[in-house]
């Protein structure tokens, strides 16, 4: 499973917007693979920031 899969997969099971952090601990990759998960992640607009360091996934 690539990293971006499992970083979407945790903010869904989070099920509220989380920070960086919280992606982390739920995911269990390191921090700047997540970073790089969610850059991805935004590029293709499957992500979203409904406030300022908090994602949550596109709907």
């Amino acid at each position: 499973m690539s990293n971006e899969v499992t970083v979407l997969d945790a903010m869904k099971k989070a099920d509220k917007p989380v920070r960086t952090g919280d992606i982390v601990d739920l995911s269990g990759l390191e921090r700047k693979e997540v970073e790089k998960a969610m850059k991805q992640l935004k590029a293709e607009n499957k992500i979203i920031s409904p406030k300022r360091c908090f994602w949550e996934p596109a709907k």
